[in-house]
């Protein structure tokens, strides 16, 4: 399978934890940034959760038609270097601009309402639907290679599609600096959070480096086993 490079790039507490609000207090300075910077990779890569937080517009999107897209299909609304690229599985968020710190790309199912897909194609937006009532995200990241011409990707969370890449074998090195101190409030999100099987064995990791970058951050980087 042909896809791009992808890096899930985190910061957290001590114990894991993710919440921006908190990790802002414990990292001091702009060493996320500054190691993002170092991992080369021009595309970033958010969930839903995050993209509502930090671009999407407040209120949800309403179709009036739910007649939905239905097949597999993308939209290239211009070609760029890098994307700043958003999980939406149903075509919920609304968009205030169609770039942000790289040209906006939603990827979707196809089962979100067609009614969306003209939306973001008229806002200048590119968009992936593939999948029925989840993402097909190993699907969408050949698309994006193949289509998109991006080579390298950092998925940059939350948890549950940072666990979402995990479950699918898409995660090729997990760069995770480790911020001085601790959250421990009952459920917060963690780095890789939500699957689902009780039973799924655990996934073992090659460590290749160690770096103190300053102002107590610890900076990780492993590369899971069955890429070794």
């Amino acid at each position: 399978m042909e896809r791009p490079y992808i890096i899930c790039h985190m910061v957290s507490s001590i114990d894991g934890r993710i919440d921006c609000e908190m990790t802002e207090q414990i990292e001091p300075g702009d060493e996320y940034y500054e190691v993002l910077g170092q991992l080369d990779c021009p595309s970033l890569l958010m969930g839903r959760v995050t993209m509502q937080m930090h671009y999407a517009k407040a209120s949800e999107f309403i179709p009036s038609d739910s007649t939905a897209i239905g097949r597999e299909s993308y939209h290239i609304a211009r070609p760029s270097r890098n994307f700043t690229i958003g999980i939406d599985t149903m075509g919920r968020l609304r968009w205030p601009a169609n770039e942000f710190d790289g040209a906006l790309l939603v990827i979707t199912s196809t089962s979100a309402p067609a009614e969306y897909a003209e939306l973001l194609t008229a806002q200048g937006i590119s968009w992936i639907a593939t999948g029925t009532d989840r993402i097909d995200l190993a699907r969408a990241m050949e698309i994006l290679k193949e289509a998109f011409g991006v080579e390298r990707l950092a998925l940059t969370g939350g948890g549950h599609i940072n666990a979402a890449f995990l479950e699918a074998g898409l995660i090729d090195e997990i760069s995770l600096m480790i911020a001085p101190g601790i959250d421990g409030r009952k459920g917060m999100a963690t780095v890789f959070d939500g699957i689902e099987d009780p039973d799924r064995s655990p996934t073992q990791l090659r460590l290749t480096g160690v770096e103190n970058i300053g102002n107590g951050v610890v900076w990780l980087r492993y590369i899971p086993n069955q890429h070794t």
